[in-house]
């Protein structure tokens, strides 16, 4: 997945997820829970890369699991994948979708409705895929 459309037509395959906004950005919901989001870099952001590389957009904001599960990813260096001081103690990391690999978007997302499905749907899921 490389662009946000492609983005918000695998979410939209998962069970339960609605299309919405967010602070006036795309973004999906599993039922209120609001796991992936189109996340324009602001200036704080910006500010936060100094003299470095800047991302591209677009970038999505993803849930992870917990704080945990989000160091485990940014210690894995996977390209496009980071985060800003502005997500700090926050499950949530940032994807640059020209960068990352489609097939880790699409297991990101697919982990960030896990975390924020219901549970029934969650086990429904599982199930239907043969990991439950």
């Amino acid at each position: 997945m490389r662009t946000l459309d492609e983005v918000g037509a695998f979410a939209l395959t998962l069970p339960g997820v609605v299309e919405g906004t967010s602070y006036g950005n795309r973004a999906w919901r599993a039922g209120t829970k609001l796991f992936v989001w189109e996340r324009p870099l602001r200036n704080s952001d910006l500010a936060s890369f100094g003299d470095g590389p800047v991302p591209d957009d677009p970038i999505i904001g993803v849930r992870v699991d917990d704080l945990g599960e989000k160091d485990a990813i940014l210690d894995a260096g996977h390209a496009g994948v980071f985060t800003t001081p502005h997500f700090d103690g926050y499950a949530s990391l940032l994807i640059e979708l020209s960068a990352a690999e489609p097939g880790l978007v699409e297991e990101l997302v697919t982990d960030a409705w896990l975390c924020s499905a219901s549970k029934r749907a969650v086990r429904d899921y599982l199930d239907a895929a043969g990991a439950g």
